[in-house]
């Protein structure tokens, strides 16, 4: 099994370029440079995953081709909607709110890309590892919930509106249980540092005909694992969970009104949305980048397992009906909630008995 050292990305970019040398100007340096890399690997998954995987996977559960005469099996859809989308002109409603028109979608995508920051990838792939890295990134993911309501109401849109408003009313519903059911891991790791809930996970559980299941969240606590995957589903608005946007409902809810490149921003920001959540589960769930190999493949595992969370988020989108917004409220409320709690009294009991 892969154990994650604590080399953080800016270290080694600044050994590598020999930045040490200047002083806090060199690390500074070197912390944006990582920081690019990082940013730069995760908008080019999300370039790949949004007008081209999204598309193949779904066909094929639809029995469907999808994208294939552009390019190799369709690839280059990715530069043509890149271009088509760009170059679409930009409209603003004329009773809109200006300025938190503008900032909605900046401030969807850029929550997403923050929390990348404490994410462990694999052997030194890792820009920060604050004591408190799990609560940061929940506060961070959280902060879209804030650019979805700003576009909702600020589009002078009624369906906007709706939209933004169920976007408040769906992430309050589950991210309280998203974090609840986290808590249950740090009982059990007894620290919110991403690098140590990875570092606990590495460790053999159980031998079974020669093959080790590794002590992964996932096994150790399968019911918070669902609990948390159901959630997540939630939080990145994917079926049956997608009811700020239905289309069938509210035209596009909190992104009716933008196009362009406030359109892609938008776009680009559910999608990072959800390989964040998949970063997050693959991180507190399975292993982050544990898997066989030499350390080197971290990166490569740690990859995998977040693209398998995107391939079950289309799963999901292809094979179940959306909810109506009240049953969805009741899920989040009289399911989620309750069941949440229940795990976290439950491994807390199960921790104390064992200590």
């Amino acid at each position: 099994m892969i154990a994650q050292q604590k080399t953080l990305l800016p270290d080694r970019v600044s050994g590598l370029l020999g930045l040490g040398q200047y002083g806090v100007a060199g690390d500074l340096v070197a912390a944006f440079l990582a920081a690019f890399l990082v940013g730069n690997l995760m908008l080019a998954m999300t370039g790949v995953a949004g007008p081209w995987a999204k598309r193949k996977i779904t066909a094929a559960f639809t029995d469907r081709i999808a994208v294939n005469r552009i390019g190799p099996f369709g690839l280059f859809i990715i530069v043509a909607d890149a271009v088509r989308l760009l170059s679409k002109e930009l409209i603003i409603p004329k009773n809109a709110d200006r300025p938190a028109f503008d900032l909605a979608p900046i401030v969807v995508a850029s929550s997403a890309l923050l929390g990348f920051a404490v994410i462990p990838m694999g052997t030194g792939i890792h820009l920060a590892d604050p004591e408190v890295g799990l609560a940061y990134v929940f506060a961070v993911a959280g902060i879209a919930s804030i650019g979805l309501a700003m576009g909702g109401y600020a589009s002078a849109n009624k369906y906007s509106l709706l939209g933004g408003l169920r976007a408040i009313a769906q992430n309050i519903a589950y991210e309280i249980p998203l974090v609840i059911t986290g808590a249950s891991v740090v009982i059990f790791t007894g620290t919110l540092q991403m690098s140590e809930i990875v570092a606990q996970q590495a460790d053999p559980l159980v031998t079974v005909a020669g093959i080790t299941i590794p002590s992964w969240f996932a096994f150790v606590n399968p019911f918070a694992f669902v609990l948390f995957v159901v959630a997540n589903l939630a939080e990145v608005g994917r079926n049956p969970f997608d009811t700020p946007e239905a289309p069938t409902e509210i035209v596009a809810g909190y992104q009716t009104e933008y196009s362009s490149v406030y359109f892609v921003l938008f776009y680009l920001g559910e999608f990072l949305h959800i390989f964040l959540g998949g970063a997050i589960i693959a991180t507190v769930f399975l292993g982050g980048p544990a898997g066989p190999g030499p350390a080197a493949l971290g990166i490569v595992w740690f990859t995998i397992k977040i693209w398998a969370v995107f391939l079950l988020t289309q799963w999901f989108r292809s094979a179940i009906p959306r909810v109506r917004i009240d049953q969805l409220i009741q899920i989040g409320w009289k399911g989620m909630l309750v069941l949440s709690f229940a795990n976290l009294v439950l491994t807390a009991i199960i921790v104390g008995v064992i200590v």
